[in-house]
């Protein structure tokens, strides 16, 4: 007997990946899902053969319309029951809105508010049915606060951590929890692809922890059914102090934060 099945999206690589491996470390079969199949397939393989679990794999690009239907008729003809869903995937982009790609913005947006919403809607009703399962919702500490030059991720979070404490709320009772895991800087591709190494956010960032520490935070938390899991103490003080602060002097921090370091 498995301890059930989850489904990871952007479990290529980063938060996602080490989610994956705490997941099957536990005995749950995995739907990973990403772009790049190879890494999925790899991925499975390791975590199947180490942990005797079965991994399928299947790659989508969530930036697409249609992704999240078809990753749901692809469960369908499997006859595979979701009982934990982490929404995962995401990416940033870096600098002045006036300047970034508008396609890059909107592709963002699908996959980080679009397709997060899409599956949960497909997803859910299966869950509430069975009066069990999961949802494990990954925003981040810059969904509390506006992030100039990177102001479309920032907002992104934003409605996502909005979405899940709402939708944690709606379905109190229900058997099925919804967790919010809000990290702040973490070591991934992550900052690569939004254009952010040399910004002062990742560079000798205090506050910045390795992507194994932040998904061990949200897995532990979501097992809990905790609605909320900020990772580190640092990080905690930061959410807390956003809170307080004046807002225009916290948008002014963050810009501070998000522009380039000076060699």
């Amino acid at each position: 007997m498995t301890a059930g099945t989850a489904l990871v999206t952007g479990a290529s690589s980063g938060i996602g990946l080490e989610l994956a491996r705490l997941f099957a470390h536990d005995g749950y079969d995995l739907i990973l899902v990403a772009r790049s199949v190879e890494k999925l397939d790899r991925l499975g393989a390791e975590l199947s053969a180490r942990h005797g679990i079965r991994a399928r794999t299947v790659g989508a690009d969530l930036g697409s319309p249609d992704a999240p239907g078809a990753i749901a008729e692809t469960l369908k003809q499997a006859a595979v029951g979701i009982d934990v869903l982490v929404n995962n995937a995401g990416y940033g982009v870096h600098g002045p809105f006036a300047k970034t790609e508008l396609q890059t913005e909107l592709d963002l947006l699908r996959v980080n508010v679009v397709a997060l919403t899409h599956l949960t809607k497909l997803l859910l009703p299966t869950m509430l049915a069975r009066r069990a399962g999961r949802i494990l919702n990954v925003a981040s500490t810059a969904g509390f606060q506006p992030g100039p030059l990177m102001a479309v991720y920032s907002a992104s979070k934003a409605y996502v951590l909005s979405f899940s404490e709402a939708l944690a709320e709606e379905l109190a009772g229900t058997g099925v929890t919804v967790t919010t895991l809000c990290p702040g800087p973490v070591l991934t591709g992550f900052q690569a692809r939004a254009g952010i190494n040399g910004a002062r956010l990742a560079a000798g960032n205090p506050l910045l922890v390795d992507a194994a520490t932040a998904a061990r935070a949200g897995y532990e938390g979501l097992m809990r059914g905790k609605r909320l899991v900020v990772p580190g103490l640092g990080n905690k003080l930061l959410v807390q102090s956003e809170r307080l602060a004046p807002r225009r002097l916290v948008t002014k921090i963050a810009r501070l934060f998000q522009e380039r370091a000076r060699p």
